[in-house]
């Protein structure tokens, strides 16, 4: 009898292994058919209890030689920076550098309502201070190399946003900052600190702070699918980001700096839990993450057109993160399946059909629509024999017919469905439905 129980644990066992390598497979077959519909380009892994277990790479660091992307490319990580400052801003108060409490006002007195913040509210967003990146001017300025000095004046002209502590609200400028004082109280350059608090003690070789993008030295470019053809994007001056956005990495490297940190390896269990102290959803440089029945933390970045994710679930024992460098989609549908997949599930493959519909056809769902709930105004247009939407204030987007009446825009997972008999649309996003009525 023991014998019959042990072989039928060992074959239940199997069959759950090998299904799980079925569903790793089908995720490995998922990312090959979006960069076959132009939906990503990038990098992906994860591992499982300190492991890691899948690792995949799509498309090309350089289109216009044809060089294949590998696992050792490196992609501009965007805010994911923001974790490793916050990591050095808790080293610096385990070595008695800085502390908590410390006003902004030792270090950059003019900025309004310094003498009321501290670094735990710039760690934690909840400063006022305005955030540089969502003035138009910023355009104008993020190819150049900016200085400490010229950044500081920049961030200080415009007004609080309000009262220190009060609120949580997202802002570049706080971490930016940050980089700033962390060279300070250690005389040393930003990616100094990294390379001697993170990267050293942990043996990452490919993750740094990036300057302009070298395609010999495996650095990927970032770029977008317009009309039939990849376009390459600007880059963004690697002096403006310090702390907020300046690191460049790849997904496997990224999973080695998550469960070091878990592992004690770069700060004290303590430190690290005060990194975790969320409020509004964040904590020290670390987002809330809520996945099913389960909670993780981490974060995800953007800068250009580069796009990545990095979460660790306690609970599940799981780390995953992803880098992409050209992404016509919402990236949250592949973090999705990437955890469904570490956690053994099944999960439903997305169809890529798509119609062409005629102009004459699309002629009618055209108009500016209106909704009593929603304080913003969506105008449906046709451009270049494309279906357009653009809401109030906001950039247009183009619109994928999957039947005749019903139309998706990938990269931000919104689908809409015409009823031109009722001259209404619904608008179905992150699971919100809203109907909108032809004005």
């Amino acid at each position: 009898m023991f014998k019959k129980l042990l072989l039928l644990s060992t074959i239940s066992l199997s069959t759950t292994a090998f299904s799980q390598n079925n569903v790793k497979e089908k995720l490995g077959n998922y990312l090959d058919s979006l960069f076959v519909h132009h939906k990503v380009m990038g990098s992906f892994a994860f591992a499982e209890n300190n492991q890691p277990t899948f690792i995949k790479v799509v498309g090309f660091s350089d289109i216009e030689t044809k060089q294949k992307a590998n696992m050792n490319t490196q992609y501009r990580i965007g805010s994911i920076s923001k974790t490793f400052t916050a990591v050095l801003i808790m080293k610096a108060v385990e070595d008695k550098k800085l502390s908590l409490d410390k006003k902004l006002s030792d270090f950059y007195p003019d900025i309004p309502n310094a003498d009321k913040i501290t670094i735990e509210n710039l760690l934690q967003h909840r400063t006022g201070i305005h955030n540089l990146t969502n003035e138009a001017e910023y355009w104008q300025y993020n190819k150049q190399p900016q200085t400490e000095s010229s950044l500081v004046n920049i961030i200080k002209k415009y007004k609080s946003d309000f009262e220190p502590g009060s609120k949580h609200e997202y802002s570049n400028s706080n971490y930016i900052l940050l980089g700033f004082i962390l060279e300070k109280a250690y005389k040393k350059s930003y990616a100094d600190l990294i390379k001697d608090k993170i990267a050293r003690p942990l043996k990452l070789t490919l993750t740094e702070v990036g300057g302009k993008i070298g395609t010999s030295k495996n650095q990927a470019k970032s770029y977008q699918f317009t009309n039939g053809n990849y376009q390459i994007s600007s880059e963004t001056d690697m002096s403006i980001p310090i702390g907020a956005g300046n690191i460049i990495s790849t997904p496997t490297e990224l999973l080695k700096f998550i469960l070091g940190l878990e592992q004690g390896k770069l700060i004290k269990p303590e430190s690290l839990n005060k990194m975790k102290n969320f409020m509004d959803g964040y904590g020290y440089g670390l987002v809330k993450v809520p996945f099913e029945e389960y909670s993780g933390f981490g974060h995800t970045g953007g800068i250009d057109n580069f796009r990545s994710a990095l979460f660790y679930f306690p609970d599940l024992k799981t780390a995953m993160s992803f880098t992409t460098n050209q992404a016509d989609m919402d990236t949250n549908e592949i973090s999705i399946k990437m955890l469904e997949t570490a956690m053994g599930k099944d999960f439903e493959m997305p169809s890529f059909e798509t119609l062409v519909i005629p102009e004459t056809e699309l002629q009618k769902f055209v108009g500016n629509y209106s909704s009593p709930d929603i304080p913003l105004k969506i105008n449906v247009f046709i451009k270049d024999k494309t279906l357009m939407a653009q809401a109030t204030g906001q950039g247009a987007f183009p619109l994928e017919a999957t039947s005749k009446t019903s139309f998706k825009f990938d990269m931000a997972g919104i689908v809409i469905d015409f009823y031109p008999a009722k001259k209404q649309f619904v608008i179905i996003q992150g699971g919100t439905k809203n109907t909108f009525t032809k004005e």
